[in-house]
């Protein structure tokens, strides 16, 4: 589990481990749309595998978005003195729309990665 998240952290392949997913060399901080090969450069593995196929992408994406989302507000809370400020939507709001990108990314490789034997 720990290897195939560092080569999912990678970018890599699922199948080789050596060709990179998407072109861009680093997932983390880029604010663009990702920008996908459609195969793998050494091992010639087709990523999409059928038109629609990232659907489901979306469904890890709301998760992992949920999760920062909670995770924020457990951070955010203790500089507060209620339990629910109001003030805490715009910092909830602001790290969900600064890792928007990331979560793209990451989400359509982790998907890539649990269907890649089929």
């Amino acid at each position: 589990m720990s290897s195939a998240l560092t080569h999912i952290l990678s970018n890599e392949c699922p199948v080789c481990h050596k060709g990179k997913v998407f072109t861009d060399k680093n997932i983390f901080l880029n604010f663009g749309l990702p920008k996908m090969n459609e195969y793998c450069s050494h091992c010639n593995y087709k990523f999409q595998k059928e038109p629609g196929y990232f659907f489901g992408a979306m469904y890890v994406n709301y998760g992992l978005t949920v999760a920062q989302g909670i995770a924020t507000y457990c951070i955010a809370q203790f500089f507060f003195e209620k339990n629910f400020d109001l003030r805490i939507i715009p910092i909830i709001a602001l790290a969900i729309i600064l890792l928007t990108s990331f979560n793209l990314r990451f989400s359509r490789l982790v998907w890539i990665y649990m269907f890649k034997d089929i």
